[in-house]
């Protein structure tokens, strides 16, 4: 059994992979939420049993047992955003890394433009789930690894991108600039 998982086709949000992010004060890490259909049973099911796995391996972190009220990263965003139309019908994880995940398209070559995984598109991940017990918090977190993107998505942000809010524009329209 791994604690690693290849998502499947998943939404990306909050998306900080190429610069790292710090959040309320913490050390700078990059990350992605992960939003991933709750009809994508497969991942689903991979990411269960990773955590599953994961808790077998924390129980020497946790004085030889699996505490009862562990923090879990597969979340219900039908039950923990039920506001927000990008997280229904869907669950989600919040994955993290110090190190700058790798970064491909569909064919595997490297990205390093920046606006190419925003927000709204639809990637892979790989992830590592881990047991953590840090100050009084215990539970398995998610160790984001590398990003695959497949698809472009609506953003979510809300944001158009400008080649597709504007008509081009022909030579005969430099007149009406000028005039």
């Amino acid at each position: 059994m791994s604690t690693k998982v290849i998502t499947g086709k998943c939404r990306a949000s909050y998306v900080h992979l190429f610069e790292p992010h710090s959040t309320n004060g913490s050390d700078p890490k990059y990350s992605v939420s992960l939003i991933i259909p709750k009809s994508d049973t497969e991942t689903i099911e991979k990411i269960r049993a990773a955590v599953e796995e994961a808790k077998q391996s924390g129980v020497s972190k946790w004085n030889g047992k699996i505490p009862p009220n562990l923090k879990l990263p597969l979340r219900d965003g039908d039950e923990e955003r039920p506001d927000d139309p990008a997280f229904a019908d869907s669950y989600f994880i919040n994955t993290n890394s110090i190190e700058r995940p790798g970064i491909v398209d569909r064919r595997r070559v490297p990205i390093t433009d920046p606006t190419v995984i925003y927000s709204g598109c639809y990637i892979r991940a790989s992830v590592n789930f881990y047991p953590f017990n840090t100050n009084g918090n215990r539970g398995i977190g998610a160790g984001l690894g590398n990003v695959q993107f497949w698809e472009d998505g609506e953003p979510l942000n809300g944001r158009v991108k400008a080649e597709n809010e504007f008509d081009a524009l022909d030579a005969d329209d430099e007149d009406d600039f000028l005039g």
